[in-house]
Order: C-alpha cells, then structure tokens, then sequence
C-alpha cells in the first residue's frame, strides 16, 4: 500500500483551500489508524481529511463528513457513523490499550463503545450523555461495538432525559446488548473462583443462563424472583446465548412469570454413571454450595469442616444413535434408586466404605437401565427435571431380534 499517494490527494485538497499541508503530520495520523487501528485506507483517508480541515475551518461539504448520524439499533458493521446517547455503563479497561469501555444507549437500543488509550478524548462518565463522532462501527462473533479512535470526536451533551430500555424477549436475543425481564429459576455451581453467581434465567419465551463475577457492588439473584436487568451484554458460543450481569442495571419487581418450560425429552440405556455422583458433600460458605472433595476441600473456601450432604447423578443416556449428558438432582435421584438423602447419609455413616457404599447401590439400582428423562438442555448437558424407567414393548422388541436374524421366545 502506498501511503504517500494518499498523503498527496489530501495536500491537494488542502492546498486548494488556500491553505498549507503538513505531509509529514497527514502520513503519521495515516499511519496510526491504517497500522494501528487497522482501518481501510479509504476510511482512514476520509478521516484524516476531515481533521485537517476542521482545523483549519475549511468547508469540504460531503467529501469528509464524520458519518451519518443513526440510531443505535440501525448501524451496520465498518460502517463510520455519529450517534448521539447516554452512557449507561462502564467498565474497567481490559489492557492498557484501551483508556475506557462501556455502554452507550438511545432510544432505539444500545451498543458496546472501546475507547483506544491514543484516542485522547475527554473523561467519559457514567449516566451522562454524549456525542460520537465519526466512530468506527466494529462486529466480532456477531457483536456490534464501537471502536472510539483518534478520528474521532467525542462531545459531552447537555441532556437529562430519561431512556426508556427495549425489552427483548429471551427468545429473540442475539450477540451484543439486551434488555430483559425476567424470573431466575435456577442456581448452578460456579466453576470459577472469580464468579460470584450462576443459573438459569427464563421468561414466556424461552431460558438463558446468566454470569455474574465478582465485582465491588454487584450482588447475587434470588431463585423465584423477578427483575428487570437492563443493558446486559449478550455473548453467543456455538449457538447458544449467555448474559454477562456485570454491566447489567438490576432492579427486581413485584410479580410472576410464567416461564416456558423449553422442555427437552431424551430416553435411551443409562450406559454411564461418572465419578462424583451417589452421596456428596457441599460447601455451605455463603454464596458458594460447591462440591467438596473427599477430605472436605472447596476450590475457593479451602477446608471446610461444615458441609451440607446432597444427592446427584451424572451420566449419559445412549438411545443407540447418539448419548445426551444428564445432571439428575436430588428429588429425581430418590426416586428413581428409592435411597432418599437421610437413607443414603445413615449407610455411608455405618459402612466401612462409606459416600462409595451409596454409589456402588446406586450404580447397581440403574445403570444399564432404560429411562425417559425430561428437562432443560443447557450447555449440551440436559438438567434433569423429571425421570421414569420404560420398557420395550414386546412387539418392538421382536421387530428388533428379526432385523438382527434372532429369535423370539
């Protein structure tokens, strides 16, 4: 690529407005956004000129205008545009490259803004409302963002109305920001250290799980309750969406949803149960309800000589074609073994083997056995909410010993 003819159109235009041109300062903005920022050099170009003349007060009309002026929800990826609206969110930078990140909304919707550190713009503050001009609009794995670059101008506003945030069913969700109401139905086990909370979120059209890490001020959701969550970054991962709370404006209501139970039914032989299943122990350190090794070790409260006993199984079902991973809680553990909690906890308690005692029973009970299991698939694993066994009828398994070549007695 050849710079320096592009350095000569916009000292030409320049000029011709009777005003001298800096070559060697035009080819260093270039530079910085072409090889820096990595944008197209007949973006860069326009930029570049529109800077220049600016300072210099010179009129260009639509030859290097900072973009057009849209609504959130109306922008389109490598587009170069100028929305006006008020920053609902920020975050704390991910690297030294970047001075600020966030969420700026309109009345139409809201999208994720990166401010590069050499962007040099005014301090941005939250719940205050501004103007962009001439931002890069960016998409990686189906998200909108704004990238802020030196190009750009951002002006403070003076603006205090109130936004009112669009509602987006759970259903209709897609990469980037979103708004939701919802009920939280579920609370998982975290698996990270730095994640305070995670579950299952639904409302009249469908479930999504949610995250929320640790951060100063963010608080955990209560199963059963309702909320409004405003602004919540949407991530998708081989199809599936997720919000990330921490951007997340939170406030819960009075009220009901009801949730779209999104049941998922799978039957097949339970060829599999994994390690980690029967009688098991949690943590009761608040906040957390992980599972404790055998010498009562949580990954993040270290000993802990309390813990409460639960039930599980983990597995797979196999239906001959393919295998679903299934996390049966408690209640569906007793009854499909008969061993409730207490029974299970007085056998581990007076038997040499102990929580294994509880897992070789269970494990002779139901492994191999044909069940129909009823729940919600998440994260290519089905959470168990219902489970019967069932058995081949007498004609289907004959029609079965024919195609094989046996014989039926």
């Amino acid at each position: 690529m050849d710079i320096s003819q592009i350095v000569d159109r916009i000292s030409q235009k320049i000029e011709s407005k009777g005003h001298a041109a800096d070559k060697a300062k035009i080819e260093q903005k270039l530079r910085r956004l072409i090889e820096e920022f990595g944008v197209q050099p007949a973006d860069a170009e326009r930029t570049v000129l529109y800077d220049i003349a600016r300072d210099y007060g010179i009129q260009l009309g639509g030859a290097a205008g900072p973009g057009d002026q849209k609504q959130i929800n109306s922008v389109s990826p490598e587009e170069w545009v100028t929305i006006e609206g008020k920053v609902v969110a920020l975050g704390s930078s991910p690297s030294p490259s970047i001075a600020y990140s966030g969420i700026i909304a309109d009345a139409s919707g809201a999208i994720r803004f990166v401010v590069w550190s050499k962007a040099s713009v005014p301090e941005i503050k939250k719940d205050s409302w501004y103007r962009f001009e001439s931002a890069v609009v960016d998409e990686f794995k189906g998200a909108l963002s704004l990238k802020v670059h030196s190009g750009t101008t951002v002006k403070e506003l003076e603006g205090d109305g109130v936004i009112i945030p669009v509602i987006t069913p759970i259903a209709e969700l897609a990469a980037g920001v979103a708004s939701v109401r919802a009920k939280m139905i579920q609370e998982w086990d975290v698996t990270h250290d730095r994640m305070l909370q995670s579950g299952l979120l639904g409302d009249e059209t469908g479930t999504v799980k949610f995250v929320t890490w640790k951060e100063e001020g963010k608080e955990r959701l209560t199963p059963g309750m309702v909320y409004n969550i405003y602004y919540a970054l949407v991530d998708e991962f081989n199809g599936r969406h997720s919000l990330n709370m921490n951007t997340a404006n939170i406030v819960a209501e009075e009220g009901d949803i009801a949730v779209s139970s999104g049941a998922t039914t799978f039957q097949g032989a339970l060829v599999h149960i994994a390690p980690g299943s029967g009688l098991i122990k949690r943590c009761t350190a608040e906040g957390c309800n992980r599972v404790l090794s055998r010498q009562n070790y949580c990954p993040v409260h270290e000993m802990q000589p309390k813990f409460n006993y639960d039930l599980r199984i983990k597995g797979w079902l196999d239906d001959g074609i393919r295998t679903e991973e299934v996390l049966v809680q408690r209640e569906v553990v007793e009854s499909l073994t008969g061993m409730t909690l207490e029974v299970s906890k007085e056998l581990a308690e007076n038997n040499p083997l102990g929580m294994d005692e509880v897992f070789l029973r269970m494990r002779e009970k139901i492994l191999g056995r044909y069940l129909r299991c009823e729940g919600r698939e998440i994260d290519r694993r089905l959470i168990v909410n219902s489970c019967e066994s069932i058995h081949f009828e007498p004609t289907l398994l004959a029609e079965l010993l024919n195609r094989t070549g046996g014989e039926v007695s």
